[in-house]
């Protein structure tokens, strides 16, 4: 995790998925709080092609902030708040 680059666009996703029907808009299938958002919506709020949006969500995923979850053909993402918290806590221990 600490070998991940910090990126704005990276900051501005966790920041938005913090209340993401604030920052969303509703879609058809699941849950915008439960469910989470699709890369197709956080690519048009960056205002980047999907792939890029990938991009960041999975890096995201994989080093824990966020929790990925496929319903039919798309994946939505959603904050992990445990994880962030613990790697929150790290820091203020000076880790």
């Amino acid at each position: 995790m600490l070998r991940t680059p910090v990126s704005e666009r990276r900051l501005d996703i966790l920041e938005w998925l913090k209340d993401p029907v604030a920052h969303f808009p509703s879609h058809r299938r699941g849950d915008l709080t439960e469910d989470g958002v699709t890369a197709e919506a956080v690519a048009a709020k960056l205002g980047v092609c999907r792939q890029v949006a990938d991009t960041h969500l999975e890096l995201l995923a994989d080093i824990g902030l966020l929790r990925a979850k496929r319903i039919r053909r798309h994946t939505y993402y959603r904050r992990d708040e445990v994880r962030i918290a613990e790697v929150a806590r790290m820091f203020e221990k000076g880790w």
